[in-house]
């Protein structure tokens, strides 16, 4: 058949989106645009912008996404330098960030200039593990504690036995179990080089399971998540033992450069946070007790092909911040589940692979994880910059005024 009886067979339904590709010879670019043009005929539309992009259809298809139209564009913009002190990520960098929020880069670009006059940030990561977390059926709770017993003194085991056979970069480096009545839940801590690793501790945990239903017969595997893991969503857990990168960022302001350039005190702006960021966030039951983790977050995650969902364990943490003897100002945050990776997933995309490049983290690092490590350096490093901007900016009640001016 010819492109326009594609077209109206895809509009009509006659054709489903994701069989496109059968028709036009593997093309996938063609099937992209066959799928835009068919929604416009069917809605009336014209989806020009969408339309209109660089990245390669043919390599994102089936690795990145599925029934692809084209591509929503969020501008990107770049705070920096921020100096940064750390184990892994030295020197002076930008920062790639992708938001539609007014204001947002020019806080962190003003967090990013009084952090880098203040001599920079020390960031120290804490932990370095991806969980996975699969439910077991147990005929008792007796029988759930000997699995979880067999289980823990058999990590070598089961890394030779399972993990190995899946994985060359992943390495299991323990495992926590908790159990509920007859339900055995498993929560394994993997090692995963610059991969944020979720598939490959997915896939590593299932031979797992394979090898322990094989030795327990009266065990049955019910599920490869027991949502004890925890990905994607709130919880106490990922806040109290952290999962991805636990890392810390940490910085002493002297009060001229906070007097100059922030308009305010560290006394004000240690008041600020105490009141606002921990008594308010406790009052509210929150797991975030900081200003605003999630926007910095965000906006790095989305120009940098993370997965955007986890934006959710990103954004628990705390923010502390204590006037010195010398009446400087001492500001810190902790960042328990930073998930986040330099290799696979988004971060193969063209345009996420480039914001990487900004930084000097794309790809593999030498020896292996250290691109991972040293991205969460300056990402920890950025979010400091935001919450010390914000915090500034509320105790000298400029936020509104900000917003006004860069948000309208």
């Amino acid at each position: 058949m010819n492109l326009e009886e594609l077209i109206e067979k895809v509009a009509s339904g006659e054709i489903k989106l994701y069989q496109v590709e059968k028709y036009t010879n593997g093309d996938k670019k063609l099937a992209t645009e066959i799928r835009r043009k068919a929604l416009e005929k069917k809605f009336g539309i014209k989806l020009e912008n969408i339309g209109h992009y660089s990245i390669d259809p043919n390599q994102v298809i089936g690795k990145n996404i599925e029934n692809m139209i084209g591509v929503v564009q969020i501008p990107m913009g770049v705070a920096g330098p921020l100096k940064i002190n750390g184990e892994y990520a030295k020197g002076e960098f930008y920062i790639p960030l992708a938001t539609t929020e007014g204001a947002l880069v020019a806080s962190v670009n003003r967090g990013c200039s009084a952090l880098t006059a203040a001599g920079g940030v020390y960031t120290t990561i804490i932990d370095d593990k991806m969980t996975r977390a699969p439910l077991l059926k147990c005929p008792d709770a007796r029988r759930a504690r000997e699995v979880a017993k067999w289980v823990e003194e058999n990590i070598d085991y089961l890394q030779r036995e399972a993990v190995s056979k899946v994985t060359r970069h992943g390495k299991l480096k323990g495992v926590r179990a908790y159990i509920v009545g007859n339900n055995l839940y498993l929560r394994f801590e993997f090692e995963t080089g610059d991969a944020m690793g979720m598939n490959m501790v997915t896939i590593a945990s299932e031979e797992i399971m394979k090898v322990i239903e094989k030795k327990f017969s009266d065990v049955r595997y019910l599920a490869l998540s027991g949502n004890l893991c925890v990905d994607k969503k709130p919880s106490a857990i990922n806040f109290i033992n952290g999962r991805g990168k636990t890392v810390i960022a940490e910085a002493i302001i002297p009060r001229e450069i906070i007097e100059k350039k922030l308009k305010t005190t560290p006394e004000l702006i240690a008041e600020v946070n105490y009141r606002k960021n921990l008594i308010g966030s406790a009052q509210a039951g929150s797991y975030g007790f900081n200003a605003h983790f999630g926007n910095i977050i965000g906006a790095i995650f989305l120009a940098t092909g993370q997965d955007e969902a986890q934006i959710t364990e990103g954004s628990h943490g705390i923010t502390l911040a204590e006037v010195t003897e010398n009446g400087d100002l001492y500001i810190s945050i902790t960042m328990p589940s930073l998930e986040i990776g330099t290799v696979g997933g988004g971060t193969r995309v063209p345009t996420q692979r480039e914001a990487l490049q900004i930084m000097g983290v794309a790809g593999g690092g030498n020896p292996p994880g250290a691109n991972a490590k040293k991205f969460a350096e300056i990402v920890a490093g950025a979010v400091l910059a935001g919450e010390l901007s914000l915090l500034a900016a509320i105790a000298a009640k400029h936020l509104a005024k900000a917003h006004k001016e860069l948000g309208r």
